[in-house]
């Protein structure tokens, strides 16, 4: 599955310059920013962010320091005013509204990625759901 995503983005980006939003929790962000890495190795002009929902103390000293060394940049969206216990949706709502291509991956018409990949539909952007792809 790594070498269809990476060759995925080859096809859609090519060298051009480009950013990759993360939001670093679960599997699948794990994966994706592992493909990340593996094109980055041949497109050093692509930079990998992290996009943090929070900015608590505890939240930095706990998950920022960590994602400091491991992605090229941190965002923290303007969700200040949000219920915190919203705020990973609207993080990731921040992240679809800035992004060119969102890939997912979605098997399950409920739960927070769908919400996201629904909201994605809604905005109209171009998505690229990796459970339909098929691997040879």
């Amino acid at each position: 599955m790594e070498e269809a995503f990476v060759r995925l983005l080859e096809e859609r980006i090519g060298d051009e310059s480009a950013e990759f939003f993360f939001g670093g929790y679960g599997g699948f962000d794990e994966f994706a920013y592992q493909c990340g890495k593996c094109y980055q190795k041949e497109h050093p002009n692509t930079k990998l962010i992290f996009v943090t929902p929070y900015m608590t103390e505890s939240y930095q000293k706990n998950h920022l320091c960590y994602n400091k060394g491991k992605y090229d940049g941190i965002v923290y969206p303007e969700i200040e005013d949000k219920p915190k216990r919203f705020a990973i949706l609207y993080r990731n709502q921040w992240m679809v509204e800035s992004a060119d291509l969102v890939v997912a991956y979605v098997r399950h018409t409920f739960g927070g990625a769908y919400q996201t990949y629904r909201y994605a539909q809604k905005l109209q952007k171009e998505i690229v759901n990796l459970s339909s792809i098929e691997v040879s």
